[in-house]
Order: C-alpha cells, then sequence, then structure tokens
C-alpha cells in the first residue's frame, strides 16, 4: 500500500473486520470483505449493505440568507437551488465554461445552508472553484470531523428505524437531523446503488460506535468498492472520471433530467451557470454522441476503453465503453458508454474491439436493472 495516504474515521474497523484495502483518490478504502465482491453485491439488492464513503467531501455554504445563497450557487450549477424546499436534496453537477462537467454531487436545503456532498476525487479542486465563483458573499466551510455512511438495500428501513422511528416517515431525497444509536446524525434518503436506503454524516467522535451499532443487525454486511461499483453500474449510475468528465456534457450524459425548466430556455432564472448558453443549445439541438447502455452479446465483460464499431470489419469507431463488467444480478456482463448519437437508438448488432477481435454488442436502455427508491 502507498504511503501517505488518508485514513477514514472507519479505518481500524476496516482492518479489524478482515478487509482488503486499496488505494481510492488518496485515501485508504476497503475493496471487499470476506463475503467477496459477488457476495456483498447480492447482500446489498436483497438485504442491507453498509459502506464507508467518508471520503466524500462535506460542505457548508452559508449566506446572509438561504435564498442568497442558493442564488449564488446556481452560478456554479444549472440546477434549482432556489426552489428547493427545505429537508430535501437534489443531485446536480459543477459546469465549466466549454459546457462541460466539473465534477456532479448532491446538494440539500438546511434551512439557514446548504449542504453539498462532493467526489473525493475532486473535493479538493471543486472547494477551489466554488470559493472563486462565491465567495466573499457566501462562506464556504469544508466540514473535516464527520464521517459518511451509505446504509443500502430492501431491508435498510426496517434496520434504521430500530434506531429511529422518523425513518420510516422520509421519502427518497429527504434529509433530516435525527438520532441514531446516540449520535447526531445527517440523514438523507438516498445513495449510489440504485437500492433504497440512506447516506448518513456522523461525528468522526462517534462514526465506529454507530457503525458497529448497525453492524449488530443480522440483515446489515459492510460493502466495498469492488461491489459499490457493480451495483451503481447496473443502476446506470456515472462514476466521475469515467462515465461523465470536464470534456462531456450534461446532454451528451443524457442528464438534463437534473436541469430543472427554471433554468433552461425561457426558464424563470434561465442560464446563468458557466457553460449555459452551450448546454442550452444542446438541450435544442441535441448533441454528436450520447451515453447509453450496452450488453455484448459474449460472456466476456467488456470494459472501460473498449471502442464500437457498426460492422464487424468498419474502420470507423462510433462508439466506446466508460465502465463495464458483470452484472450479478443479472448474471451476464454489461456496460455503459458512448455511441454516435444516430445509433443511440439502433437495435442492430453492433462490434466491440476485445482483444483483437470483433465482438457484437447492443445498445440496451439502463438502468439494466429496476431502481427501488422510496418515491
Amino acid at each position: 500500500m502507498a504511503q501517505g495516504l488518508t485514513k477514514t474515521p472507519l479505518y481500524e474497523l476496516h482492518r479489524d473486520l478482515g478487509a482488503k484495502m486499496t488505494e481510492f483518490a488518496g485515501y485508504e478504502m476497503p475493496v471487499q470483505y470476506s463475503l467477496g465482491i459477488l457476495g456483498e453485491h447480492q447482500h446489498t439488492r436483497t438485504k442491507s449493505g453498509l459502506f464507508d464513503v467518508s471520503h466524500m467531501g462535506q460542505v457548508i455554504l452559508r449566506g446572509r440568507s438561504y435564498q442568497e445563497t442558493a442564488l449564488a450557487l446556481e452560478r456554479a450549477i444549472p440546477m434549482d437551488a432556489l426552489g428547493l424546499d427545505v429537508g430535501r436534496q437534489r443531485y446536480g453537477f459543477l459546469t465549466t465554461n466549454n459546457g462541460g462537467i466539473l465534477d456532479d454531487l448532491m446538494f440539500s436545503n438546511r434551512g439557514d445552508h446548504i449542504f453539498v456532498v462532493l467526489n473525493a476525487a475532486c473535493k479538493d479542486s471543486d472547494i477551489v472553484h466554488l470559493r472563486t465563483l462565491l465567495e466573499p458573499d457566501i462562506s464556504i466551510e469544508v466540514i473535516e470531523n464527520r464521517a459518511l455512511i451509505a446504509l443500502q438495500g430492501p431491508a435498510s428501513e426496517a434496520v434504521l428505524s430500530e434506531f429511529n422511528s422518523q425513518i420510516k416517515a422520509m421519502n427518497f431525497m429527504d434529509v433530516e437531523t435525527l438520532s441514531i444509536a446516540g449520535a447526531e446524525c445527517w440523514v438523507s434518503r438516498s445513495g449510489y446503488t440504485g437500492e433504497d436506503g440512506f447516506e448518513i454524516s456522523i461525528p468522526a467522535s462517534t462514526a465506529e460506535s454507530v457503525t458497529k451499532s448497525i453492524l449488530s443487525k443480522e440483515e446489515v454486511e459492510l460493502i466495498g468498492l469492488g461491489a459499490r461499483d457493480s451495483l451503481r453500474l447496473e443502476a446506470g449510475l456515472c462514476l466521475y472520471g469515467h462515465d461523465i468528465d470536464d470534456a462531456t456534457s450534461p446532454v451528451e450524459a443524457a442528464l438534463t433530467w437534473a436541469i430543472q425548466k427554471v433554468r433552461r430556455t425561457h426558464g424563470e432564472r434561465a442560464g446563468g451557470f458557466m457553460g449555459s448558453e452551450i448546454i442550452s443549445q444542446q438541450i435544442e439541438t441535441g448533441t454528436d454522441k450520447k451515453r447509453v447502455g450496452f450488453l455484448p452479446q459474449t460472456r466476456a465483460p467488456m470494459r472501460e476503453g473498449i471502442e464500437i464499431f457498426a460492422t464487424e470489419f468498419s474502420k470507423k469507431v462510433i462508439g466506446k465503453i466508460t465502465s463495464g463488467g458483470f452484472s450479478p444480478s443479472l448474471g451476464y456482463p454489461i456496460a455503459m458508454g458512448y455511441i454516435a448519437s444516430e445509433f443511440a437508438n439502433s437495435e442492430d448488432e453492433l462490434f466491440g474491439e476485445l482483444r483483437g477481435k470483433r465482438v457484437p454488442v447492443k445498445v440496451a436502455k439502463i438502468p439494466f436493472v429496476p431502481l427501488n427508491f422510496k418515491r
């Protein structure tokens, strides 16, 4: 293991429980436990999996009023922050002047401030970006003394409601401050697996005791980064730096659903965010490429970087896989990536270049498995 890696507040617990550790975004993180990636994946889909996501960035934005804070944030993201109700969360992304995606994130209205969760690999540069855009009118507080865990899977509500009955009243994307196992936690009903579940910010000093309390329930197992990746791929969720990046627009990435009408052309607060002219134009006229799902017509997975062609012998590249692997839930390989827009709805066999051979692949709808959020 490389020296100088950051450790989360749950690091010792991971080691005590036999985790296989790996480097991820500058952190020493668990990739799997004794169940193995396949077992952990299936456990999350059928019961409840507990993930340490403390490497993510937790940030509080605060102005003189929620309105001031929200309108300032809308300079950085094409989402409706002003119209977000208290106690509600929304998916969003920071954009560039060229219409690319600087990072994706979650943000919530906490009454007198906005709470933002950033990707681990991008959080330092994101914070610099936000400071440049928002300060001095908006204060930006980076939270260093809290852990973040995610409880995901169909048994998650039943498990967490044993610690606080208010959990049952929460719907998808609700956010509350609740007592869990004796600690004041910031709880959102959200996650990165496609399953019902919760993300829980915990004071670092009580992170291990709260996590152990939740793990004491027989339905819960710790889950590592390996299963996290296969779960999010089945759910059709993007991984920053792979499926989306600063050279990919939200329209190309099929993320326009996250841009509310009020921020689009002719909306009450249209534009005003970085890259707004390019993104608005793309929403109106379309793009040359689009993110889609792929189903390799083979037992061998097609992974990131594999090029897609229209025929077995054509030389022109029409697409590329950005994430791919074996789906434990479905029992066959799945992938997603980008394809020339004219092929985005194709039912024909296309071909991927796999180890020097052209292998059939078909365009597929995503998500690959049904989403089980509590609406």
